[in-house]
């Protein structure tokens, strides 16, 4: 497996494997509102991962422009002993950008802005995606989410994937919602990851990956991806391998031995192409990675 990413200042104490350092962003405040909790418990929870022992995990705190003052409020009271790498997502307009990332900047203690995301239309074009560019700074990662038709041909879709990759963004796949809709079949993650791999800066998942491997939610009886069968899968991609089983896999044993086969070359390569998954929390997919022997005590 690829090689450990040691904790920094104040961060992780536990080496992380350079194949999930960073790997998970919490997405809890993208959560319909009646099922997320107060946004102060949301930070809290996030700073007790990301500096605990397996906080080399925790990526960006995913968070909506209409919740951004609630969020610069909530976490100066907890005075961060660093500040939190931020992805602002797109929910009141492109417009409202400017002044969300003023406000971050100038609470550079609380916040450090690393990536800007907004959905975009099926047919997105290159003049639409110049007007997010002008509203995302150069140190700024746009991250754009072409809609997914909820049925029938994604031809149209996975073209407006590639031209979001060409143009220098960052793609996003949204892995699960409320509807059962909001979640992609095998297929659809393939042709994806396909389309995808040509982006500069790799792709992100968003929402729908809450266990590290694939199973169904017996409360809805839903299929739910699985981080690992993600993770697999871009690995075989990127060697002409079979994608769609190992995103299909419900056998931990099988994705646990593909993982520890994967070099450090390997490793980087996948997360080159992988750059995020939007898992929630870090402390039940590092419980699960742990459980597997994937991590350290």
């Amino acid at each position: 497996m690829s090689t450990a990413h040691e904790g920094e200042p104040g961060g992780s104490s536990t080496p992380i494997p350079a194949l999930f350092a960073h790997l998970v962003d919490d997405t809890t405040l993208l959560l319909p509102r009646r099922s997320v909790p107060p946004v102060s418990e949301v930070l809290a929870r996030y700073l007790s991962g990301r500096d605990g022992d397996y906080g080399g995990m925790a990526g960006q705190l995913v968070c909506p422009v209409s919740r951004l003052p609630e969020v610069v409020t909530e976490l100066a009271k907890l005075a961060p002993i660093r500040p939190v790498d931020l992805s602002l997502v797109v929910d009141t307009g492109l417009g409202a950008v400017p002044k969300a990332l003023s406000l971050v900047m100038s609470r550079e203690a609380l916040l450090t802005p690393c990536t800007v995301e907004t959905a975009a239309p099926a047919d997105v074009d290159s003049t639409w995606l110049e007007r997010v560019s002008e509203f995302v700074p150069d140190d700024v990662l746009p991250v754009v989410e072409p809609r997914r038709p909820l049925s029938g041909e994604t031809r149209q879709w996975l073209d407006a994937v590639r031209r979001v990759s060409e143009h220098g963004c960052t793609p996003k796949l949204r892995c699960g919602g409320p509807r059962a809709s909001d979640v992609p079949t095998v297929d659809e993650v393939a042709d994806f990851v396909a389309a995808a791999d040509g982006a500069p800066a790799g792709f992100t998942t968003s929402l729908g990956l809450p266990h590290a491997v694939r199973r169904v939610d017996e409360a809805t009886g839903r299929a739910e991806h699985g981080m690992l069968n993600l993770l697999v899968g871009v690995a075989r991609a990127l060697v002409n391998g079979d994608v769609r089983a190992a995103l299909g896999e419900t056998d931990a044993n099988v994705l646990v031995r593909e993982v520890a086969r994967l070099s450090e070359a390997a490793g980087g390569a996948v997360r080159g192409l992988l750059a995020r998954c939007g898992c929630g929390p870090t402390d039940q997919p590092a419980a699960e990675l742990l459980g597997l022997g994937l991590l350290k005590h």
